[in-house]
């Protein structure tokens, strides 16, 4: 793994962790709702919301580049 690939993916995960903790710290009262109707939710479901994801952001990151 090129120090350059590293570099890029660390940048790529601290970007993440800003982006996801923008919701609980504006609006704590609703990501805390919005976790536990996520808890009601089946693991099916939730496989499906996670694979759509995975292949938009595949899809997004070829389109980018």
């Amino acid at each position: 793994m090129s120090s350059t690939f590293l570099h890029e993916l660390l940048i790529g995960f601290c970007l993440m962790l800003v982006l996801e903790g923008v919701i609980p710290f504006l609006y704590p009262q609703r990501w805390r709702s919005l976790v536990q109707q996520l808890a009601q939710v089946d693991d099916r479901t939730l496989r499906l919301f996670g694979l759509i994801s995975m292949l938009s952001g595949t899809a997004l990151l070829y389109w980018i580049n």
